[in-house]
């Protein structure tokens, strides 16, 4: 362009040559700084919560149909699916005596406690590594299930049937929450509440419930150290629909309040200095969601027995798939923990047929060499624990 030329292109009002005189720059590449700063390499990323939330689903109905089918007594899908049908008034058809029985007074409240028991505790995971900003936190961090455990150890060795067949887990449920709040409120100093106090206050009272337990034994009978024994182990073997009505309140109301909170725990996650600026009142926040995690994890152990490693495992996977943040991951985890808890629950009932694997032992068995490995991992991101 000669001088001429240029002294007539028309200038915007700033004085600037006209978009006409100078192009507007292409976009950066898709992995340039530049596109990582406006987002361009995050797209494909967050597809991956729903696409893991679609296939978590999918899955979650396989293994329902699967689980309601399977057993001594074997049901085809298609006589499970008319039989639900039926039930919901959609056509289908009643089932014979027998089999209609077994799906509905056996199958189905087993399968929907593995839900709810699942779900619990893997929310109840998510809540406690982001309260507490470790991925090696799970909820018998604060004393819930060895608590719970107290209670029906004592309900059992003391033969108390009072309440009937709620005797146990009610105590179980009772102690539970008790054992939260006591660890909680010991942990407190001068209206604040330190994570590593919070977490040495629990080991504590783990401790000392382990005391407990072991005393209620040794004053049992057989009968009672072998139902002790069992309960410890963790089972769905009793599951009723009494037992799913028992622990339903508790499980939906937590599962509910859990993701509202889902936004300020990814606030907490910058550090607590940096929340507390940004509006987060820390001390309140964790108060809530311990309480929820206490009310989750109580309900689930009041009704299954000790079963772990659900919550510590369910979260960190998804959160090494999905990313850290907590509006996918903490109703993701309770999704997560109610698939692997009802496959658990397959396995355990169909693996050593006719006889029964506890369910708490197959939880122990694929969950602890994870948490050994979680464990080698982060100590060598850490470059070392000092």
């Amino acid at each position: 362009m000669t001088d001429k030329a240029a002294a007539e292109a028309p200038e915007s009002p700033a004085g600037a040559p006209s978009s006409e005189a100078a192009p507007a720059p292409e976009p950066p590449a898709p992995d340039t700084p530049a596109a990582f700063a406006r987002g361009g390499v995050t797209r494909p990323r967050r597809s991956v919560p729903w696409l893991l939330t679609a296939g978590l689903a999918a899955l979650l109905l396989l293994l329902t149909l699967t689980s309601a089918g399977l057993g001594a007594y074997e049901i085809p899908p298609g006589d499970v699916l008319s039989s639900v049908a039926h039930r919901a008034g959609l056509g289908g058809g009643a089932l014979d005596r027998v089999p209609e029985s077994v799906l509905w007074n056996v199958r189905f409240p087993r399968i929907v406690l593995a839900l709810l028991v699942g779900a619990s505790l893997g929310c109840a995971g998510a809540l406690m590594q982001g309260v507490f900003g470790n991925p090696l936190a799970e909820p018998s961090v604060i004393g819930v299930s060895s608590g719970a455990a107290v209670g029906a150890v004592a309900a059992i060795s003391l033969g108390l049937s009072f309440l009937g067949t709620w005797t146990i887990p009610v105590f179980a449920f009772v102690a539970g929450l008790g054992t939260a709040l006591l660890v909680y409120s010991t942990s407190r100093s001068g209206g604040r509440t330190e994570v590593v106090t919070l977490i040495l206050t629990g080991i504590a009272v783990n401790a000392f419930a382990g005391a407990l337990i072991g005393l209620f034994i040794f004053l049992a009978d057989t009968a009672a150290v072998n139902q002790i024994t069992f309960w410890q182990l963790g089972s769905l073997s009793q599951a009723t629909w009494p037992k799913v009505l028992a622990v339903l309140p508790c499980a939906v109301a937590g599962l509910a309040v859990a993701p509202l909170y889902a936004r300020k725990l990814d606030l907490l996650a910058l550090g607590e200095r940096p929340a507390r600026h940004l509006g987060v009142d820390v001390e309140r926040l964790r108060i809530v969601l311990v309480l929820v995690v206490a009310l989750l994890t109580a309900a689930a152990v009041s009704v299954s027995g000790v079963i772990g490693f659900v919550g510590l495992v369910v979260p960190h996977l998804l959160r090494m798939v999905a990313g850290p943040g907590h509006r996918f991951l903490v109703p993701g985890s309770a999704l997560g923990g109610a698939v692997v808890l009802l496959a658990g629950d397959l396995a355990a009932r169909t693996v050593a047929e006719p006889a029964e694997l506890p369910l708490g032992v197959l939880t122990a068995l694929f969950g602890s060499p994870f948490f050994f490995w979680l464990l080698r991992r982060t100590r060598r991101r850490q470059g070392g624990w000092a």
